[in-house]
C-alpha cells in the first residue's frame, strides 16, 4: 500500500509544513546525545557487565569511529537512492541497535551494538541537511536550518545531564531504551512528511571510493583516539596508523578523480572558499571538544554531579539555540562570510573569556559569560555554514554536501579532543601547583588554544569565503510517498 501525503508549504496546514523539521530534529537530537550520554553511565556499566577500562573506552570510541567512517558514504547513498529512504533506514538501524545496547549482557555485545548504532547515526546525520534542503527553500530553509543547528547545540550539552538523570533514577540501560519511543515517533513523521528527493540518474555506488575512504577515516580516527588516550603521538603504532591514513587518503583522491560519479567531488576543494568553509567547520567542532575537559573540571575538581554539570553548561546550549532560531533564520540573505566569520569571532572571544577568568578559586558560574558568547557564535555560524555548503552543490548532490560537512565536523571533534587533551595535561603538570590550580590552568590553556584557532578561522572566513547569500531555486518536493 502506498501512502501519499502532499507537502503543501503554501496551502497546507502550518503544522504539517514543519513535520520534516521536527523529524530531522528528533533524529539529530538522539544521535548527538548518544555521543555523550554514556559518559556518566560508564561506572554503572562496569559494575553491571564486569567491563574493563579498555572496554569502557571502546563503548565511547566505537560510536565516534563508526560515525567518522560511514557518514560520507551514507550521504552519497542518499543521493543515489533518495534521502527519505536512507533517513528512514537509518532510524530503523539506530532503534534496533539501541535495543541491543540496552539488552547487552556483556561488554563485547555492548561494543558491537554501539558500532551498529554509529552506522545508523552516520546514515541519519549524513542525510539530515539534504532532507532540510529538499524540504524547504528561501527564508523557510534558513529558519529550518537555524532551528536544527540550535537543537544540535542543546543535544551536545544535554547528553551528560540526561544520562545522569536516567542512570541515577532508572538504570544505565534506560539511556538506550529511551531511544525506542523517540525513534518510532520520528519514523512516523518521516514517512508521512518527508518527500522523495532528486536522484542521480544512471549513477552507481562508488565502492572503490567508499572502501578507500573507510580505511582513511578508520585509521585517522583510531590514531587520534589512541594519541588522545595515551599521549603517544610519536610511538610506532600511532605513526603507523597515521601513515595508513595518508596512503588511503591519496588512494581515495586518485580514485575519486577517475570516477564518473564520485561520492565526493574532489573538484569542490579547488575552491578556496569551499575548503575554508570546511576548515571553519573543524574549528567550530573544536569548541565543542573543549566541553570534554570542562566537564572533567566541573565534576572531578569542583565536585559537581552529572546533573549539576549539565546545568552549568546550559548557558552555551540555550544561547546557541536562541541565536540559531531567532538570528540564524534571518541570515538567509546575508553573505556566508559575514555569518560564518562573525560566529567564529564570538566563539573566539568567548573562549578567550573563559581562558582568562578561570583560576584555582573559580566556581562553576565563572565560565557562564564565556559560554554565552560561544553559544551565540555557534548559533550564528551554524546556519550560515550549512546554507553555504548546500548552495555549493546541485540539489541532487545534497547528500554529498551533508555527508562531507558532517564528516569534517566529526574529524574536528576527534582531533580537538586529542590535541586539547595534550594541552590540558601539559598545563596541569607544571610543578608547584595544587590540584585545583593545576586543573584551572589546564582549562585556561584549553580555551586559549580554542580561542586562537577560532580567531584564525575567523580571519580566513572574512578573507577567503566568497559568494553572495545563497538563493536556492525551485520548489519544495511535491509530496511524500511510502
Amino acid at each position: 500500500m502506498r501512502l501519499s501525503v502532499p507537502y503543501l508549504p503554501e496551502k497546507g496546514p502550518e503544522m504539517r509544513k514543519w513535520w520534516p523539521l521536527v523529524a530531522v530534529c528528533l533524529g539529530s537530537f538522539m544521535l548527538i546525545v548518544d555521543t555523550t550520554v554514556v559518559t556518566v553511565a560508564l561506572p554503572d556499566m562496569a559494575g553491571s557487565l564486569g567491563a574493563s577500562l579498555a572496554h569502557l573506552q571502546w563503548v565511547m570510541n566505537i560510536y565516534t569511529l563508526a560515525l567518522a567512517v560511514m557518514t560520507l558514504s551514507a550521504g552519497s547513498l542518499g543521493d543515489l537512492f533518495g534521502q527519505r529512504k536512507v533517513f528512514v533506514t537509518s532510524l530503523v538501524i539506530f532503534a534496533g541497535a539501541s535495543l541491543l545496547c540496552g539488552l547487552a549482557q556483556n561488554a563485547e555485545v555492548l561494543i558491537a551494538a554501539r558500532a551498529l548504532q554509529g552506522v545508523g547515526g552516520a546514515a541519519m546525520i549524513g542525510t539530515t541537511l539534504a532532507v532540510l534542503g529538499s524540504s524547504y527553500s528561501g527564508k523557510e530553509r534558513g529558519s529550518a536550518i537555524g532551528v536544527w543547528a540550535g537543537v544540535l547545540g542543546i543535544a551536545a550539552a544535554a547528553g551528560p545531564m540526561l544520562g545522569g538523570l536516567l542512570t541515577q533514577y532508572l538504570s544505565w540501560r534506560a539511556i538506550f531504551f529511551i531511544n525506542l519511543p523517540v525513534s518510532v515517533v520520528t519514523l512516523v513523521l518521516a514517512l508521512l512528511s518527508i518527500g522523495d528527493s532528486a536522484r542521480r540518474e544512471g549513477a552507481r555506488i562508488d565502492f572503490a571510493g567508499m572502501l578507500t575512504f573507510a580505511v582513511f577515516a578508520s585509521a585517522l580516527t583510531y590514531g587520534l583516539i589512541r594519541a588522545g588516550e595515551h599521549g603517544d603521538w610519536t610511538s610506532a603504532p600511532t605513526l603507523s596508523t597515521f601513515a595508513v591514513a595518508v596512503v588511503a587518503l591519496v588512494a581515495f583522491v586518485l580514485v575519486e578523480q577517475r570516477q564518473e560519479h564520485p561520492m565526493l567531488d574532489i573538484a569542490l576543494f579547488r575552491s578556496a572558499s569551499f575548503t575554508v568553509i570546511m576548515l571553519c567547520v573543524v574549528a567550530t567542532s573544536v569548541s565543542f571538544a573543549s566541553l570534554v575537559y570542562t566537564s572533567i573540571w566541573l565534576q572531578n575538581v569542583l565536585g559537581l554531579d552529572a546533573l549539576a554539570t549539565g546545568i552549568a553548561l546550559i548557558p552555551m546550549a540555550l544561547t546557541s539555540f536562541l541565536a540559531s532560531t531567532f538570528i540564524g533564520k534571518r541570515l538567509h540573505n546575508v553573505a556566508p562570510k559575514i555569518s560564518i566569520g562573525t560566529g567564529l569571532l564570538l566563539i573566539g572571544l568567548g573562549s578567550g573569556v573563559v581562558g582568562l577568568v578561570v583560576d584555582g578559586g573559580s566556581s562553576w558560574y565563572a565560565i557562564a559569560p564565556g559560554l554565552v558568547l560561544i553559544g551565540a557564535g555557534v548559533g550564528i555560524s551554524g546556519p550560515g555554514t550549512n546554507g553555504a555548503v548546500l548552495a555549493s552543490v546541485p540539489p541532487e548532490r545534497g547528500g554529498m554536501a551533508s555527508g562531507a560537512m558532517a564528516t569534517f565536523r566529526q574529524f574536528g571533534q576527534a582531533l580537538g579532543v586529542a590535541v586539547l587533551g595534550l594541552v590540558y595535561v601539559a598545563a596541569t603538570e607544571i610543578p608547584g601547583q595544587d590540584a585545583r590550580s593545576a586543573a584551572a590552568a589546564g582549562i585556561d590553556q584549553v580555551y586559549l588554544v580554542t580561542a586562537g584557532l577560532s580567531l584564525l578561522a575567523c580571519l580566513f572566513a572574512f578573507a577567503v569565503v566568497r559568494g553572495a547569500a545563497p538563493k536556492p531555486a525551485g520548489a519544495a518536493p511535491a509530496g511524500a510517498r511510502g
